[in-house]
């Protein structure tokens, strides 16, 4: 006649497990993580989950379910703080440094160059932009305006003058 298996769901059995196999299998998870405390948290989650699955786990399975899911949670551990870790070092990368008051003197001073630029004349504003925006050589803006190399910097010249008493230090032109 065969003798029936202890059932896991026994509370008598649940903590005959949970005194032989909770020590080693922290031990376990301890020696792969090299932390004590997280060691602890995967195994006592491991019975609990043990506790919660007892109709399903037989008694002779128990010692091997422990294992299998304490490796396993540990691996998910991992895994997760592997997603942390990139997903920290994504937000690292687009952290602004610069202090919110440089950031406010810089929306500034582009609306005083944009409200000089405004100053400009019409051929010497479309000079200084096809050149300082558009990045055009003056022998491309001359040939873009029809004029010659030398009127491109005469008027650009100018332009840069006038930027220059308008703004006075705050601009290296």
């Amino acid at each position: 006649m065969l003798e029936k298996e202890p059932s896991v769901c026994e509370e008598r059995n649940y903590n005959k497990l949970f005194r032989k196999f909770y020590e080693p299998a922290t031990k376990y998870i301890y020696y792969k993580c090299g932390d004590f405390q997280q060691a602890e948290d995967i195994v006592q989650n491991v019975f609990i989950k043990l506790w919660k699955l007892c109709n399903t786990i037989t008694y002779s399975k128990a010692k091997s379910y422990i294992y299998t899911a304490c490796n396993n949670l540990f691996l998910n551990h991992v895994a997760h703080q592997k997603v942390k870790l990139k997903h920290q070092k994504t937000l690292t990368d687009n952290i602004d440094y610069e202090s919110p008051d440089f950031i406010i003197e810089i929306d500034e001073f582009r609306e005083k160059l944009k409200a000089a630029i405004n100053t400009l004349s019409v051929k010497e504003r479309e000079v200084f932009l096809l050149s300082r925006v558009e990045k055009k050589t003056y022998k491309e803006i001359a040939e873009i305006t029809g004029l010659t190399v030398k009127a491109i910097e005469r008027r650009m010249s100018i332009a840069l003058r006038e930027l220059r008493d308008i703004l006075g230090k705050e601009i290296k032109v």
